[in-house]
Order: C-alpha cells, then sequence, then structure tokens
C-alpha cells in the first residue's frame, strides 16, 4: 500500500499523483513497468474508483504513465515525457481502461468534436426557460427554500408524475413513486435493495456501462443479454435462462442506450412471460421517454409494476445539472427505498424538484418538448446518411433517438479507430465499454446531437 503525503492541504488525487512522482524519480517504478489497475488500486488502498481515475488521467496527461491496450497502465519512457506535460494520450495506436476512456468522455463537455458523449446539446435545451423558472420561484415561492425535503420527495412533483404516468398507462398514485437523484441514483439504490453478492443479474449487453461498473462492484455474476433490432434476443434469452437463474434483469427497452433500438411489443410481451415463468425482477430504465416521438407502451404498463420496476428521469429534457430522477414501484417495495434512501444520504434536493415541477407545469414545457423531437428527427436523418457517406455500418435502421451504433467496416476493434481519433481530438466512444464483459467489439456509439461537423466524417471516411 502506498504512503501518502498528509498535508492537510493536498486533495487525496493529487497525493496518489505526488507519490507516483516520487516512486518514479526514486527508480522504485522504472520505464515499462505496469501499475495497479485502477480497480485494484482503489480497493488496496480504500480511495474511490473516480478518485483513482482523476489521478491517473493527470499521470498520463503529465506524461508519466501511458495506457496500453488490454494491458492497463505503464510508466513511460521518460525520454518522451516532455513532449506530453498535456492532456494527451498514447499515439501508438493504444486504448484504454475502461474507466479511464469513460472519465475522458465525461470531462470532454468543451471538446469540438465529441459524438461520443451520452448528453443533449446544451442549445438544445430550454435554458431560457430554466432561467425564468428559477427567477419566478425566487419571487414567489411560498414554501421554504431551505429545510430538508421529505423522504419520498417532493409531492406536488410525484402528483405530477403519477399523472404522466398514468398518461403512458401506468397507473401509480404518488404513493409509488420515489425521488432519486437522477436515474444513476435511482439504480444504485435498487442495486443495494436488490441485489446481493453472488447473485445472477442479466443486463442488455451492449448496455448501460456505469451499470455494469456498480454491478461489478458489489460481486454479482454478470449474465449479458444479446439485442436485435426488435429488442432482447428471446433464442439467447431462453437459452441463458436454461443456464442460470437471475435474480433480476436490467434493461433500457426504448431508445436503447447505445444501440438506439426500441423493444416491440411481441418481445416486451415475451420478457414478462419469461420473467414469471422463472421469476424475475425487470428494473425498465425509460430515461428516454420524454424524447421519443412514438407511442409506445412502457413494460411496466403491461404489468402494473407487479414484476415491473421503473426509473424515469428529467435530466434529458430539462437539465442534467438537476439530477431529479424517480423510482415507481410496488407500494411495499417504495417504503423500504424510501427507507434506504433516508439511510444513505437523507432526503433528494427539494429545490431541484420543485424546479422540475415548476417547468413541468407551464405550458411553454410541451412546445419545447415537440421542438427538442424535431430537432432530434433532423439529426438522426443527418448523421445517418453522413455516416453511411462514410463507409458506416449501422446496426438499426431506425432514426429514432439520441444514439446511432455503427461499426467501421476495416476495424474489428473500435478501440483501435478511437485511438486514432483523439490523435485528431475526436471523441468517440468504442463499443467495449458498453459490453458487460468489456470484450473487444467493432461498435461505437454516436449522439446525433454531436455529428454536425464534417471532420468526423472526413476521419471515418479516410479511416
Amino acid at each position: 500500500m502506498l504512503s501518502l503525503s498528509a498535508d492537510p492541504a493536498k486533495s487525496l488525487t493529487q497525493k496518489i499523483v505526488d507519490h507516483f512522482h516520487t516512486l518514479i524519480s526514486d527508480g522504485k517504478l522504472q520505464s515499462g513497468m505496469k501499475v495497479p489497475s485502477i480497480r485494484s488500486f482503489a480497493e488496496s488502498h480504500g480511495v474511490s474508483v473516480s478518485t483513482v481515475v482523476d489521478a491517473y488521467d493527470r499521470l498520463v496527461a503529465d506524461g508519466s504513465l501511458v495506457p496500453r491496450q488490454n494491458s492497463g497502465f505503464f510508466v513511460r519512457s521518460f525520454q518522451h515525457a516532455s513532449y506530453l506535460n498535456q492532456e494527451a494520450v498514447a499515439k501508438d495506436g493504444s486504448s484504454f481502461d475502461s474507466l479511464w476512456m469513460l472519465n475522458r468522455i465525461w470531462q470532454s463537455h468543451s471538446a469540438e468534436i465529441n459524438p461520443g458523449c451520452g448528453w443533449l446539446p446544451a442549445r438544445w435545451l430550454d435554458e431560457e426557460g430554466l432561467r425564468r423558472t428559477l427567477r419566478n420561484m425566487t419571487l414567489h415561492s411560498t414554501g421554504s427554500l431551505t429545510s430538508y425535503g421529505v423522504p419520498k420527495g417532493y409531492l406536488p412533483l410525484r402528483w405530477k408524475i403519477s399523472d404522466c404516468l398514468n398518461q403512458h398507462e401506468i397507473y401509480c398514485p404518488p404513493e409509488q413513486v420515489l425521488m432519486t437523484s437522477g436515474a444513476a441514483h435511482a439504480l444504485s439504490l435498487l442495486i443495494h435493495h436488490l441485489i446481493k453478492p453472488g447473485d445472477t443479474v442479466f443486463v442488455d449487453s451492449p448496455g448501460y456501462s456505469l451499470l455494469f461498473a456498480h454491478l461489478k462492484r458489489i460481486g454479482v455474476n454478470l449474465v449479458g443479454v444479446p439485442l436485435t433490432s426488435t429488442g432482447a434476443d428471446l433464442d439467447a434469452f431462453a437459452q441463458l435462462l436454461a443456464k442460470h437463474e437471475p435474480k433480476a434483469y436490467f434493461t433500457n427497452p426504448r431508445l436503447h442506450n447505445p444501440t438506439g433500438i426500441s423493444c416491440s411489443p411481441a418481445t416486451a410481451h415475451k420478457i414478462l412471460q419469461l420473467a414469471a415463468k422463472h421469476d424475475f425482477l425487470i428494473i425498465e430504465d425509460d430515461v428516454c421517454a420524454d424524447i421519443d416521438a412514438a407511442v409506445r407502451r412502457p413494460l411496466a404498463s403491461l404489468d402494473q409494476l407487479e414484476r415491473v420496476i421503473y426509473v424515469g428521469s428529467f435530466s434529458k429534457t430539462i437539465s442534467p445539472s438537476l439530477r431529479v430522477g424517480y423510482i415507481a414501484a410496488h407500494p411495499d417495495l417504495i417504503e423500504d427505498l424510501a427507507q434506504l434512501k433516508m439511510a444513505m444520504g437523507l432526503t433528494t434536493s427539494e429545490i431541484g424538484e420543485r424546479i422540475v415541477y415548476q417547468v413541468l407545469v407551464d405550458g411553454r414545457h410541451r412546445k419545447h418538448l415537440k421542438g427538442l423531437g424535431a430537432q432530434l428527427a433532423h439529426a438522426q436523418c443527418t448523421a445517418r446518411q453522413k455516416l453511411g457517406g462514410a463507409g458506416m455500418v449501422m446496426f438499426n435502421q431506425a432514426p429514432e433517438g439520441l444514439f446511432i451504433w455503427a461499426r467501421h467496416p476495416h476495424y474489428e476493434d473500435s478501440r483501435a479507430l478511437s485511438s486514432r481519433a483523439l490523435d485528431k481530438d475526436i471523441y468517440l466512444a468504442p463499443g467495449h465499454l458498453f459490453m458487460h464483459d468489456e470484450e473487444p467489439t467493432p461498435w461505437l456509439r454516436f449522439n446525433v446531437g454531436y455529428c454536425d461537423n464534417n471532420a468526423l466524417f472526413e476521419f471515418l471516411a479516410a479511416a
């Protein structure tokens, strides 16, 4: 274990960076030596994964470490270090540790060409409407802006969510709605309550990378369900159920991240039949419901929250910085989750929940959603046309939602293409980040909101 500086003025991240610098300068870590992986370092030193990601990011940026494809992080040969005192990456076709690469994507908001990110462009969101709501709240609010909220969250917003769910044919009173700090927090609460080490959990593969990281950290048996253009591959699903007894299936059936597909009604009904037969829960991540122009029934509407647990969020359509999401579920489960929520972090931000409520009851929000849908439709068509023109092959032909899952015909491992793209300051999202087992794949995720720079398509065509 490293012996870190006791200097209280330094952050833990900086202490880790400084200690690596000392080990390298003292010759205890020499050129070419491998350093611990992000996960193993975090576990052995009792620090968070995000802290180690930040530290390794700085060490790569200052030229101390270099990430190598499928191998990890190594001490760089120092005759080259002087050229790398910047936010740099390996220039030899290398790829990166998954957690590090995810961190780079999240930190690249200001990158000029960033089709690998997972959020809507800020210019597509109703920032002026949000500012107007904030002004009105401070001027006319009749409730306290300084007190804690209540365990389940702001009641008027839960009533509004109940109304919205009714429109999706999920008949759910506000008592069955629990507010969370975004969808990721909702999934975290559900994992803590429902899943224990050693349980078998089914997930979409490809699927939500941060969900995979969370499940792996608690030691589950993670099983990936492959996808088709109409949702889960039912033949593969049945074969997996012959071998495993899952506790739960985490799925994103509408405008799926990263593939963009949506589950067909026939597939949805079959999944519910399998869940009943094999006695597993379904956690439905439906964060893109508000940007879906099609009329589609959620899985939860087909069983009325008996076996399905529904997760929603307002990050996509209002603001990711608000971090307001929710869980709709059976009343007994909601009561248990409310207690767990309080034990883990007390109440969620009532100010954020009040803001979301005011936005939802503002008549302009529906107009905003309509405009957002039109922007997405146009961006989808344009991105598909240009990706096809650059030679890319697309997984799903339906021009819907925020994402396109595509591959380059000349690359069997998209990490190599992504590494080349970084040389051009293009941030791609290689497909292994979205695979439950992190196996190499030719596929990449493209965010259509950021596919508006011709340099991206020129690079892909020439690659």
